[in-house]
């Protein structure tokens, strides 16, 4: 048997990882899975296992923890780099190895190509998750250009069977993309230059008999691939998407890669659970701890940039008789913004809308009970602007090639200090003078020009900056992440950050999935979901108010519209569905979250503990059966009985044939609460 120092082994509650660590080698991956026994390691070393195959190099290379470019390992390599043209090849000369507890730090050096790798890994005991990150070190007296540093390199089962991915646009986020995983590349690529609609940095593979998941906390342009093993597994590598020229690692430099949060679990309900166990920890919320998250009312939908403070303090009144908790002022409130075609970057409110500033207007909600948010996009500029006026270079450029805008704006360049120092100046003017407690931050548009040198990376980590100063002198303000709705929803941000809105599109029936693939990844509390108008804005539908409050309940529950226009049956219906959340929403927001489906199209999904749970079931189409089979609900404990209203079940009933359930009309809703007796 192999000595002990041949081993790295992690345990999670329900999960294992062990790495062989072989001398002057990267540790070779044995098994990620399924908890295994305190004690069991594989019976013998990984190479002893596998006979020389014909036409094959006498030395084998199996599968690390950072594969090798050059050295024989013909799969995807972990780091790809050179020095003009030299020292391409990577392959480790020496392994260092520290663990403490359920940390390792693992050092790879290659004294032939002159750097240093490190890969750092943690798994938590409690939510099973799997943090990881690389740290890449120019050990060389020239500089060293990277193209490729994954962040983790993960390894999958031979009985891995299918990739789940969510692709989407700007009104139709979280798009489910099923794959067939086969000896082909899956491969996924962002290059918007922050998170983006369309490309979600993570995914969830389905094996037999259990899922992994895996997400990158990163704002930016982002790769993921997974990469067929020639033993019968698949590596999967997440990490940055790196633009030519974009990293150059001066001597002694070193290029730090995002996290990676992997897990893997009984299915994709368990791999959801958690990393909202994981997301949920690395929150930073004001206080140190999440308060019930308040009612929410923003301005947008309902008033656009046709600002009226009079106006606004009657919608005030009627949001605050509707028991709504937080006021927000969405675009439109500062120097000159009545269209979309001016005054980003002239942070200061609009003389005309408002010429006693914005302070009468917050004082009033606040005098209300309300909090008084505010709406700003601090990373962009419009070229008819004051900002532009003044400094037309702020603005990310390449010479020679045209100004690009989109939505009427150009991007400012937040890896300047002067950019920064200005936005933080004006923002932390407004935090000082006004009673704000929110913050909604915005970024509508795509990266295209960025820079003279590729600089989406100093784009990202600039944001992150600015954000980092303001919640550090600003500690009791929350921030919300916007970017036309669901495009910079990442675990990157949200360590800046304390709420997502999830899309623009606040169609009752579009939501559904949308917030049914962001549950995926994220937890429910940090979900804003809104009731619209009906018509909705975004694809003109109508739905009733009793469907809007039911997809908006599960979320971070706000309203997008002008109350002071809904009839008194609408405004009945959404008192009650303010008060139904405020009556939930702890347990909906702080325990676990199930989704699946039904019979005949019928969705479903649960909050809180297989002791208590909030049921919502949820049908968009008509029934085609005249009768609803049972809807089985597997997290319940079949030892036990429950209540569901006022009648008692047997739990092994509900799990193994099913709760019978009243007739549901399409575009309708049912919320039930279920206790353990």
């Amino acid at each position: 048997m192999p000595h002990s120092d041949t081993w790295i082994v992690l345990h999670g509650h329900a999960s294992t990882l062990i790495l062989e660590v072989v001398p002057g080698e990267a540790p070779l991956w044995c098994y990620w899975g399924a908890r295994l026994p305190d004690g069991v390691t594989p019976a013998a070393v990984l190479r002893s296992t596998r006979p020389t195959p014909s036409f094959s190099p006498d030395f084998d290379q199996p599968f690390s923890l950072v594969p090798g470019l050059g050295q024989g390992w013909f799969g995807e390599p972990g780091l790809r780099a050179h020095r003009q043209g030299r020292d391409w090849t990577f392959q480790a000369t020496d392994c260092a190895v520290e663990q403490s507890g359920q940390q390792v730090a693992v050092t790879l050096t290659d004294v032939a190509a002159k750097i240093a790798v490190t890969a750092r890994l943690s798994l938590d005991p409690h939510s099973d998750v799997l943090t990881v990150s690389t740290t890449l070190t120019n050990q060389g007296h020239a500089p060293l250009d990277v193209q490729w540093l994954a962040a983790a390199v993960l390894p999958l089962p031979d009985h891995a069977r299918t990739v789940r991915s969510f692709s989407g646009r700007h009104n139709t986020e979280f798009v489910a993309v099923e794959d067939q995983l086969t000896r082909s590349q899956w491969r996924r690529e962002n290059r918007r230059g922050l998170t983006s609609h369309d490309c979600v940095p993570g995914a969830v593979v389905l094996a037999d008999g259990c899922a992994y998941g895996a997400q990158l906390a990163w704002s930016g342009n982002h790769c993921q691939f997974i990469d067929w093993v020639d033993d019968g597994r698949w590596q999967w590598q997440l990490g940055e998407a790196l633009m030519p020229g974009e990293i150059s690692l001066a001597p002694g430099e070193c290029l730090t890669s995002p996290e990676v949060l992997a897990t893997c679990a009984a299915d994709a309900n368990g791999v959801a659970q958690n990393f909202h166990a994981a997301i949920r920890a690395r929150m930073d919320w004001p206080g140190a701890a999440m308060r019930p998250r308040p009612v929410h009312l923003n301005t947008w939908e309902g008033f656009y940039f046709d600002h009226d403070e009079a106006a606004l303090k009657d919608l005030a009144d009627a949001a605050a008789r509707a028991g709504i908790e937080r006021f927000v002022l969405d675009d439109g409130w500062f120097h000159r913004r009545n269209d979309d075609t001016s005054s980003l970057g002239d942070w200061w409110p609009d003389d005309v809308k408002y010429p006693r500033g914005l302070g009468p207007l917050a004082d009033y909600v606040t005098s209300l009970g309300m909090e008084f948010g505010l709406w700003v996009e601090p990373e962009m500029i419009n070229p008819n602007s004051e900002l532009y006026r003044a400094h037309p270079d702020w603005a990310l450029q390449v010479a020679g090639r045209p100004l690009i805008t989109a939505r009427n704006q150009l991007v400012l360049d937040m890896g300047r200090d002067e950019v920064r120092d200005y936005l933080y100046e004006r923002l932390a003017g407004l935090l000082n003078e006004l009673p704000i407690g929110y913050l909604k931050w915005d970024h509508n548009r795509d990266l295209t020009a960025a820079g003279e040198r590729p600089s989406f990376r100093r784009q990202v980590l600039g944001a992150y900056g600015l954000l980092a100063r303001l919640r550090r002198d600003f500690p009791a303000v929350e921030i919300e992440a916007c970017a036309g709705g669901g495009g910079r929803i990442d675990a990157g941000i949200a360590r800046y950050t304390h709420r997502f809105w999830t899309s623009d599109n606040i169609d009752a029936v579009s939501r559904v999935a949308i917030q049914r693939g962001y549950l995926q990844f994220f937890p429910p509390e940090l979900m804003g979901s809104h009731v619209g108008a009906a018509p909705a804005h975004a694809t003109g539908r109508i739905q009733t108010m009793r469907f809007r409050n039911h997809v908006a309940l599960p979320g971070h529950f706000g309203v997008e519209l002008d109350l002071r226009k809904l009839g008194e049956h609408d405004l009945e219906r959404l008192g009650e569905g303010i008060a139904r959340y405020k009556a939930l929403r702890d347990r909906l927001h702080r325990g676990q979250v199930w989704q699946g489906a039904g019979a005949d199209g019928l969705l479903w999904q649960a909050h809180g503990t297989a002791e208590a749970l909030v049921l919502m079931i949820t049908r968009i189409d008509p029934q085609t059966q005249r009768h609803a089979p049972g809807l089985r609900l597997p997290m319940l404990d079949a030892t036990r009985r429950y209540r569901i209203g006022e009648t008692e079940y047997a739990g092994a009933w509900l799990v193994q044939h099913g709760l019978a359930l009243p007739p549901l009309r399409g575009e309708d809703g049912l919320v039930l609460e279920v206790t353990a007796l």
